[in-house]
């Protein structure tokens, strides 16, 4: 239990610090001094780096990403992957039943259902630039674009979600590949 609990601990420090944004100090510098390194990160859009060790520009990875779901780093304990999602198109009603989950949207804009049953999603808000969701282990969602430009958002999974290297580039793959990987219930 006492590690499991480390895990929760370490996945919700991670979750704040890319809420915030990452360092606030008055001093704190990037560690690369020019913005080359942010374009050759989007241009690893569906690599995914996991479990080495990586560092990247999230904002510059998410909105350089064409694909509807990228998987980009997949640990043994958390996996982050990128979105695009059309005007008008949604994420998908799922729910996780082992599996807490964070976004972060990056630009667009956004409304987020959410609900203990899927019949139920009485936990409506809308969301835009900088907005993050946290979803609960359990909890049924759907993320719709209700603006007129993509709406690029990044997700963490703790634990992992999706299968190490996922990459779907249209709704309509996720959905078909989702159909055949989570048949064992956890939608």
């Amino acid at each position: 239990m006492k590690t499991k609990n480390r895990w929760i601990g370490i996945m919700l420090a991670a979750m704040a610090l890319a809420a915030l944004g990452g360092c606030h100090k008055p001093k704190c510098e990037p560690t690369v001094p020019d913005k080359e390194p942010a374009k050759a990160a989007a241009n690893l859009v569906g690599e995914d780096q996991g479990p080495n060790p990586w560092v990247t520009d999230i904002e510059e990875l998410t909105l350089g990403n064409p694909h509807f779901r990228a998987a980009q780093w997949t640990g043994t304990y958390l996996q982050m992957t990128v979105m695009t999602i059309k005007p008008g198109g949604q994420i998908g009603l799922e729910q996780h039943n082992t599996t807490d989950q964070f976004i972060r949207v990056e630009s667009g804009k956004a409304r987020v259902l959410m609900g203990k049953s899927k019949d139920n999603l009485d936990y409506v808000k809308e969301l835009g630039d900088d907005f993050v969701v946290f979803i609960p282990a359990g909890w049924w969602h759907n993320l719709l674009n209700i603006g007129d430009t993509d709406l690029k958002v990044y997700s963490i999974y703790g634990p992992p979600n999706h299968p190490k290297g996922t990459l779907h580039k249209t709704y309509e793959e996720a959905e078909a590949a989702h159909e055949h990987h989570h048949e064992d219930g956890d939608h």
